[in-house]
């Protein structure tokens, strides 16, 4: 069995200028939470993830259906919150369903 040696910088780094490989690599993001805005989100992440472990691939038309089915109920925290989770999982079927069930102010 032959073993392949991936190494860690693409062989494009060395094409391209130093000052912009050290500005690609300088924006490096770190995920570890420690910014506010990933704090806020991370209970809606958490929630999403669960949900599409329950229900796999179709997790996201799931939560699009809990959302419809709570919006014409008139649970708009329930919508609210199942809408957030279809948009963390499929972001254009959290769109239409949006653009179809909620009032356009035009």
């Amino acid at each position: 069995m032959t073993i392949h040696f991936a190494a860690a910088r693409p062989a494009l780094a060395r094409v391209l200028s130093p000052r912009f490989t050290s500005r690609v690599l300088g924006r490096a993001a770190n995920d570890n939470g420690s910014h506010p805005a990933d704090l806020s989100h991370s209970a809606e992440l958490r929630a999403a993830l669960k949900h599409f472990a329950q229900h796999g691939l179709g997790a996201a038309r799931v939560a699009q259906a809990n959302a419809e089915q709570a919006f014409f109920r008139g649970d708009r925290t329930a919508y609210r919150h199942w809408l957030g989770i279809c948009r963390t999982l499929d972001r254009r079927l959290a769109g239409a369903l949006a653009a179809r069930v909620e009032p356009t102010n035009d």
